[in-house]
């Protein structure tokens, strides 16, 4: 897989890209020090996911995500910052950010989130995912169309457990399907919400009172 690595520090930059330049499975395609260079970089290397920093000079990484994510909408962006305030974790949400890591995280955990952003899962620092529920939750309106007028019963169901965290295969094992149903489901639940991924599905659940364990 095809990756640009974003960030204005130059020591985090290389050594990111020298983490992941030890996957075999892993290209490292690009090294951006703004927002703006990333935009570049996708459009010349169309990677399958951009590891993007928030705070930095010139354009910030939330904006880079918005304009990558609307000419993009296959390529994914998963946060790697040091920011857990709450306004960064919402902006770059709601800007399509496919997750939201903080730096301290350990190896094996990036790259773990790595691979899973790029495999369609969804990876949100714990430290941080309270705080998005949360938000989300406190956000929820009565809306003028239900999710549940728009979807099946069994692809509520579905959602439901996708909001809960649950991976396609803990959703298939619950539900008794198979995970390529599972997939299926999952691919006619977004075109029918218009959202991109599972994160903006999951949000858009939990703010219409779905997904409560």
């Amino acid at each position: 897989m095809k990756i640009v690595i974003c960030d204005d520090q130059a020591l985090i930059r290389d050594g990111l890209s020298l983490l992941l330049g030890l996957e075999r499975d892993i290209e490292v395609v690009g090294l951006a020090q703004d927002g703006a260079e990333a935009v570049e970089l996708v459009a010349q290397h169309q990677p399958e996911l951009v590891l993007m920093d928030l705070k930095m000079p010139g354009m910030n990484g939330i904006e880079a995500t918005r304009q990558i994510r609307a000419r993009y909408p296959s390529i994914k962006v998963l946060v790697l910052t040091t920011y857990d305030d709450d306004a960064w974790v919402f902006d770059a949400i709601r800007a399509g950010a496919a997750g939201y890591l903080l730096k301290d995280l350990p190896r094996e955990e990036v790259i773990k989130a790595v691979r899973g952003t790029v495999a369609g899962q969804a990876f949100v620092d714990p430290s941080v995912a309270g705080k998005l529920i949360q938000q989300v939750a406190s956000e929820q309106v009565a809306p003028s169309t239900r999710i549940t007028d728009i979807l099946t019963g069994r692809e509520t169901e579905v959602l439901c457990l996708l909001a809960q965290g649950c991976s396609n295969t803990e959703i298939a094992a619950r539900l008794h399907l198979s995970e390529g149903t599972v997939r299926n489901h999952l691919s006619t639940i977004f075109a029918k919400l218009n959202v991109a991924d599972r994160t903006q599905a999951a949000i858009l659940a939990i703010q219409h009172g779905l997904g409560k364990g």
